[in-house]
């Protein structure tokens, strides 16, 4: 089971790292990453391994969602056949 986060925001020092915490908290893999900052503006995106996932997947998501909040980001987390459904053509 793989699911897809995306991070948009401010950049600032620690993101990776706080958003990487609540994953491996949670027992997630990160299998893929890949992040740009444009001007000041920060994006990443992570594929992941959440076979492994310890809590519910909706609490995962509440609280990287809580996180982003916190940091000034929009945080969002989808399995990984509801991201591509929505990016098929």
């Amino acid at each position: 089971m793989r699911a897809v986060i995306s991070v948009i925001g401010k950049d600032k020092i620690g993101i990776i790292a706080a958003i990487s915490n609540i994953l491996a908290n949670c027992r997630v893999n990160i299998l893929d990453i890949s992040q740009t900052t444009m001007q000041d503006v920060f994006t990443m995106i992570m594929l992941l391994d959440i076979s492994q996932l310890c809590i519910p997947f909706t609490e995962l998501s509440e609280q990287l969602e809580q996180k982003g909040t916190e940091m000034g980001l929009s945080v969002k987390i989808q399995h990984e056949e509801i991201f591509n459904s929505m990016h098929r053509i």
